[in-house]
């Protein structure tokens, strides 16, 4: 039985695509069979892994709607134990379909439930928004991770997703949990992140992470390349922080996994 991990954070430009897909790596480096779902119309996740983002390759969105069996959509990336499940512009439209279906908050859900057997860990990328899609996202997890990144406006909104969250485990998804906040985007000689970070600490108590994901020139190059960060430069700090932040995780869940 796997992990379904969220993503989240409806503020866009705060590490989430980057954390979901290095987090999603390490796992797999660590010998855990993960399966990555970009539900993110913008497609970062899927780029990011190596893939275009255009018609070519089957997609989330024909998932959804019933054009593609879900298995059809599965492809291998170039991280042994890791694969994703696409996204392309297709899935812009899809908030509008999914008002119209029967039973909408369960879309994912219900296509889940058909491989989540197959994996340890299923992360999803969620959209930069609280709409339908976050929503499906939420309703299939069992837990969701959310990066904020050490700058000024890092809180605002958060009341909002933690609201979100609430809702969803009353009315849809009652075992959903939050399984931790990683601060990214860390500049170590600003006064200021400090200060952030020490605020986000209280907000968020014993959920957040203590590794921290600092501001880093490779691991900003490596989606470019359409790499994972350990594959791009894995002796970078970024690499290692992701790595560490993964351990952490692992830790937190008590879960067995092959060191790297």
């Amino acid at each position: 039985m796997s992990r379904i991990i969220a993503f989240a954070n409806q503020k866009g430009g705060v590490g989430k695509t980057t954390t979901c897909v290095n987090m999603a790596t390490f796992m797999a480096l660590m010998g855990k069979k993960v399966l990555l779902v970009d539900l993110d119309p913008q497609g970062n996740a899927t780029s990011n892994l190596g893939f275009e983002k255009g018609n070519k390759i089957n997609s989330i969105y024909q998932v959804m709607a019933e054009e593609k069996q879900v298995q059809e959509a599965i492809y291998e990336t170039k991280v042994k134990n890791l694969s994703i499940i696409p996204a392309n512009i297709d899935l812009a439209g899809v908030e509008v379909e999914l008002v119209y279906m029967k039973s909408r908050e369960y879309v994912i859900k219900n296509i889940f439930d058909k491989i989540k057997n197959s994996y340890d860990y299923i992360t999803i990328d969620c959209p930069p928004s609280l709409g339908l899609l976050t929503i499906n996202a939420f309703t299939a997890a069992d837990a969701v991770i959310i990066p904020i990144q050490c700058e000024f406006f890092a809180l605002e909104g958060l009341s909002q997703l933690m609201n979100t969250v609430r809702l969803v485990k009353k009315k849809l998804n009652p075992d959903i949990a939050i399984d931790g906040v990683v601060l990214t985007m860390r500049d170590t000689r600003s006064n200021l992140g400090k200060q952030v970070a020490g605020e986000i600490r209280k907000f968020f108590a014993d959920s957040v992470f203590e590794t921290t994901i600092p501001r880093n020139v490779r691991l900003a190059e490596a989606p470019s390349y359409g790499e994972p960060i350990y594959v791009y430069d894995k002796s970078c700090v970024g690499s290692k922080a992701y790595k560490m932040l993964t351990e952490e995780y692992f830790e937190r869940q008590k879960d067995k996994y092959l060191k790297i």
